[in-house]
């Protein structure tokens, strides 16, 4: 694990949440599948904003734990469009938890890339809006 401070990225995040007691595990921290399941749905915004509709998720390229969440974090998802292909999208996620009020600290949590495939409306492939 890595303890460094962070501060949170310059822009608005794309999801923000707060873990609650049924996320976490007989240790007290928050399930990993929880945090996968928020990433993937913070992934999937800019994914859909690209595409222009209907996305799925094709492949977890890499995801890496970097500290433990807790509940009472306020846990921020940043996620942007890395790369594109014919009808791929390619995004990655950054994860703080924003921790012990009295007093603050932030912490890069996770890190992860994803990449969505564009579809129509029957579940297939479809090619990728030009941009702009």
């Amino acid at each position: 694990m890595i303890d460094a401070k962070a501060e949170l990225p310059p822009k608005p995040p794309i999801l923000r949440v707060v873990p609650m007691p049924a996320d976490v595990n007989p240790q007290g921290d928050v399930f990993g599948g929880w945090i996968m399941a928020q990433v993937d749905v913070a992934g999937a915004i800019p994914a859909m904003r690209r595409a222009r509709g209907r996305v799925t998720t094709v492949a977890v390229n890499s995801f890496l734990f970097r500290q433990p969440v807790s509940v009472g974090d306020v846990v921020s998802f940043f996620a942007d469009v890395v790369d594109t292909g014919r009808t791929s999208i390619k995004v990655k996620v950054e994860v703080y938890a924003e921790r012990n009020p009295a007093q603050p600290i932030t912490v890069k949590v996770t890190e992860a890339v994803l990449t969505y495939v564009a579809i129509n409306q029957h579940g297939e492939k479809r090619t990728l809006p030009e941009t702009g």
